[in-house]
């Protein structure tokens, strides 16, 4: 295979990572992970401090763990690489596989009303199904302002991972799409991960045989291209009351 075909290739396995084809998954209720898999941490951890720091990871099933199991997800690997770094955090999976971003709508009240503690920070991961679909990108940013509206009245600081439109959907959607998420993240002041499969989708070998899914290597390499960005977006943990 020439370069340029191989770059065509790879074009259009992009294309079909970015609609994270509606597979189902074992994905029940969210539930906390306990994080195995520390993703590309050289130095020894440093000892994990402080108060626990909650994390809600809301996605599709590049956060569910499609194909390598929810212990080896990018909610799980995120927990391992931030505790390596001495942050004691906690972070919930509630990654669904096959979720747009109505579905992702539709559920994201009472999954936050189910939490235990309310979370410091929500990670937002969709999109992809809808472009799978082919849904007006109108209708994706709709929902998307939906839940960053709600997130910002509960007073929840969002890190939003953004998506990218693939180019044989044409430059009119291409362009209305790829639009949405930096210009959220900037009405809402939120912080934001450009495109979140940036560090792999031109590597194959980091890909599942359907060449749509991160292998566990390949979800390393984005908790290893995010984790200062989840750091950043991560508040000050609150200080202690002072006692009265």
């Amino acid at each position: 295979m020439t370069p340029s075909s191989t770059r065509f290739a790879l074009t259009l396995s992009a294309a079909a990572l970015f609609g994270l084809a509606g597979c189902e998954d074992q994905a029940t209720a969210p539930v906390p992970e306990t994080g195995a898999n520390a993703a590309s941490e050289a130095e020894a951890p440093i000892p994990v401090m402080g108060p626990e720091r909650h994390i809600l990871a809301f996605g599709d099933s590049l956060f569910a763990g499609y194909g390598v199991g929810r212990e080896n997800s990018y909610p799980a690997q995120l927990q391992a690489a931030l505790r390596a770094r001495g942050i004691n955090a906690d972070i919930v999976n509630a990654g669904i596989s096959g979720d747009t971003t109505a579905a992702g709508l539709a559920r994201l009240s009472y999954t936050l009303d189910a939490q235990e503690t309310v979370p410091e920070l929500v990670i937002l991961e969709l999109g992809g199904n809808d472009l799978l679909r082919s849904l007006p990108p109108a209708e994706t940013r709709k929902n998307l302002d939906a839940m960053m509206a709600e997130l910002q009245q509960r007073g929840i600081p969002v890190l939003l991972m953004g998506m990218r439109a693939p180019p044989n959907l044409g430059p009119a959607f291409q362009g209305e799409f790829d639009a949405i998420y930096s210009e959220l993240a900037e009405k809402y002041d939120a912080n934001l991960v450009p495109f979140f499969l940036d560090s792999i989708y031109r590597r194959p070998d980091l890909i599942q045989a359907d060449r749509v899914h991160p292998t566990e290597e390949g979800i390393s390499e984005l908790v290893g291209a995010t984790v200062d960005d989840v750091v950043e977006a991560l508040p000050p943990p609150a200080e202690t009351a002072a006692a009265s």
